[in-house]
């Protein structure tokens, strides 16, 4: 990630002493923010600028944050980082289940709250250095395909199948070790940047997400299975290939 390019971030808080604190310290380390006190702001700036990242309250009168989430998911593939306060675990769960990338518990530490904004950023956004197109793999299993260079994942009937930054970062982490036991830290390291925290499901609910994508019966996977105290295996062959 090119530090010297100004990545635009969504506040979007009904608090207005939260919104100017995380403004204030966010720019301070070099991001463009913009602010939203309700879902009404919040799609005034998304019709207006170009924005990088989603910061959302799941807390908020009128329309809350996992309802404004599920309204996000069906339109872009925004990252999106929800805050939450400490006893509203259902709703952390269901904000993930929507689509979320990430979150974070209220009260934060603020150098934390930047931490994960650069493990998300760095995760969905390429490079900004030139690469060539034999350096970019494409991945292939039971008809599927993903390919990193033009992030896209197309079915086997050549449809394409919209992903979520953490549906693809963890769909990339399987295909390139397939057939290979990951448990739920390593499955974190390698998407987040971070170890599992007690009684973390983030993992176990992104891959929830990408069994309704690829599976043919959700009940019965084929393709990520569980392993019973061990954590996930994409159990099926892949192939890897490269641009000509």
């Amino acid at each position: 990630m090119n530090e010297s390019v100004i990545q635009h971030i969504l506040i979007v808080d009904d608090d207005e002493g939260i919104r100017s604190l995380l403004a204030e310290f966010l720019a301070q380390h070099g991001f463009h923010t913009h602010l939203a006190q309700d879902g009404k702001a919040m799609r005034s700036v998304l019709a207006q600028h170009t924005i990088d990242l989603i910061i959302l309250d799941i807390m908020m009168p009128g329309e809350d944050g996992l309802t404004l989430c599920r309204q996000l998911r069906a339109q872009s593939n925004i990252p999106i980082l929800m805050l939450t306060a400490i006893g509203e675990e259902v709703d952390r769960i269901v904000g993930l289940e929507m689509g979320a990338d990430d979150y974070l518990r209220k009260p934060f530490n603020p150098r934390e709250l930047l931490a994960r904004i650069k493990a998300i950023l760095r995760r969905v956004q390429s490079p900004v250095k030139i690469v060539e197109k034999n350096e970019t793999p494409i991945y292939a299993f039971l008809g599927w395909t993903l390919d990193t260079g033009a992030r896209r994942f197309m079915s086997p009937d050549q449809l394409e199948v919209s992903l979520t930054a953490g549906e693809y970062n963890l769909l990339l982490a399987f295909l390139e070790k397939p057939q290979q036991v990951l448990n739920r830290d390593q499955l974190l390291e390698l998407t987040k940047n971070r170890s599992a925290a007690a009684f973390d499901r983030s993992i176990d609910i992104q891959i929830s997400r990408l069994r309704q994508k690829i599976e043919d019966d959700i009940k019965n996977p084929v393709v990520l299975k569980t392993v019973r105290g061990g954590g996930y295996i994409l159990a099926v062959p892949v192939v890897v290939k490269y641009h000509e």
